[in-house]
């Protein structure tokens, strides 16, 4: 019976060394989006991350994401177009400062070998599920996570009816976090 009760305390104990919560961390971290203007490729990116990770390297389907970026710091370069994409047409800042993801699950693709997430985007009000494939890796005491993939910008009522801009937007994301 004391074996027992020992080996229990020990595995809970192991579980919880492996079990990792990270914050992200905005020094270190990138949220670029390009999408076409009049055929013309235009980027720019959003800082101010913030929120939670729940990650461990051993078990990453139990991983969570509770995360959130700043959309009043988007910044293309040109201080115009920046004033522009903050206004309700497009981001809306005053109304909905944040833009922020809350994953529902974790998995492995099996057919490119790559971890998803699936989760809720919140833009602008507007909440949609989302599927992206991402890459994780360890650095120093902090997990490195990078995803590339599209959005759709009619699916969040961002920049309306234009004719000149493109819907697809493309989304590439390289975030640091470091342990708690």
């Amino acid at each position: 019976m004391i074996k027992q009760a020992f080996l229990l305390i020990s595995l809970f104990a192991t579980s919880l060394l492996f079990s990792q919560n990270y914050i992200p961390i905005d020094k270190g971290s990138e949220i670029k989006f390009a999408i076409k203007n009049l055929g013309i490729s235009t980027s720019g990116s959003i800082s101010g991350i913030k929120g939670s990770i729940n990650y461990k390297l051993a078990d990453p389907n139990s991983a969570s994401f509770n995360v959130s970026i700043d959309a009043n710091s988007v910044n293309t370069g040109n201080s115009l177009r920046d004033g522009h994409l903050k206004k309700e047409s497009y981001f809306n800042v005053k109304q909905f400062p944040k833009i922020s993801f809350v994953s529902k699950n974790v998995s492995l693709n099996n057919t490119t070998h790559m971890l998803q997430a699936t989760g809720t985007l919140t833009i602008k009000g507007v909440s949609k599920e989302i599927t992206f494939p991402f890459m994780v890796s360890q650095q120093g005491d902090g997990l490195l996570f990078k995803a590339t993939f599209p959005l759709n910008r009619k699916d969040f009522n961002v920049g309306g009816s234009s004719l000149t801009l493109s819907d697809e937007v493309r989304v590439s994301i390289i975030v640091f976090a470091s342990k708690v």
